[in-house]
């Protein structure tokens, strides 16, 4: 089950929307299966780097969001605390 979206997330910093090509890019990793070496900050300021599985992108309130799966657990990340994301493609085995 995902883990819902904090209430605080709408107090926060206004939302600054990303590139459509970047958005794009997220996009594509979510519909061909890759893995994403994500760097991000949360909402309290601490920064967050893993490999991750992007599954779902969506909006919540005007603010885009980036669904990750990492080890089993579903975090929603808000696309414009994304620092640095870098796609890996699957293995044949995979």
């Amino acid at each position: 089950m995902a883990r819902l979206i904090p209430e605080k997330y709408s107090t926060m910093k206004k939302y600054i929307p990303i590139e459509c090509g970047l958005h794009s890019e997220y996009e594509l990793a979510i519909m061909r299966g890759y893995r994403l070496h994500l760097h991000w900050s949360d909402g309290q300021g601490y920064r967050h780097q893993a490999v991750v599985k992007p599954v779902d992108i969506f909006t919540h309130h005007h603010e885009e969001f980036l669904r990750i799966d990492m080890k089993g657990e579903r975090i929603d990340i808000r696309l414009d605390h994304i620092i640095h994301a870098e796609g890996i493609k699957p293995s044949l085995d995979e």
